[in-house]
This record gives C-alpha cells, structure tokens and sequence, in this order.
C-alpha cells in the first residue's frame, strides 16, 4: 500500500505528463472539468480541475468524494502509482475492475486518447 504523499505524487506526475503532451492527448487533456480520485484502500479523495491540459486545484479529504465530480476515478494506492509510472495498463486494469472511470459520454469519448 502506498502513502498518501506518494499518491499525490503520481497524480502530480500524471498532470506534468498531460501537460507537456502533443497531439490528440493534449487535446484530450485540454478539458475543463471537476475531477474526483477515491483511492479505495485508504479511503481519502483528491479532487480537482482538470483544466488547461493539467490537474489543477489539487486537495485530498479523508474518505469518499463529498461532491459529485464530471469526472471520477476510483482505484487502489498502489494501482495509482502504478498506472502513472507505466507499470500497468488502464485497459486492462478497467477491464479487470480494479480502475473505475465515471464520466459523460462525451468525457469518455474524449478521455479514450488518455487511456
């Protein structure tokens, strides 16, 4: 199980990578919406914008997300850092259940570039 600090971490990695993407990740990333991560296994919730190809605004709370965020991912500590550092893949871990993603129909058309 990671920390928290190191969950922070990888979501601060994940928006440099967004950030300094080309292309059709660059233009996926360029959303501006509410983001939600819950990471299941110590229950805390880091929320932010999604905005100007970055995570911005970044707080964590203890337990599950007080608002309903446009965008939501719920996954584990250790499948966060993972997913991040390019040890496992999001399709896969999707499929596997271990990686919610809740959003708009037109979020998750848009987002698939990220995946």
């Amino acid at each position: 199980m990671k920390t928290i600090e190191e969950c922070r971490k990888a979501l601060d990695r994940l928006s440099e990578n967004m950030g300094g993407a080309g292309g059709d990740v660059k233009k996926a990333a360029s959303l501006d919406r509410s983001l939600s991560c819950h990471i299941t296994d110590l229950d805390t919730t880091f929320t932010g914008r999604l905005r100007d190809g970055r995570i911005q605004d970044l707080v964590s709370a203890p337990g599950a997300p007080a608002e309903r965020a446009q965008i939501r991912l719920a996954m584990s500590s250790d499948d966060l850092v993972a997913l991040v550092e390019g040890e496992l893949n999001f399709a896969k871990a999707w499929g596997q259940g271990r990686v919610r993603l809740e959003a708009g129909v037109m979020d998750l058309l848009r987002l698939r570039s990220l995946l």
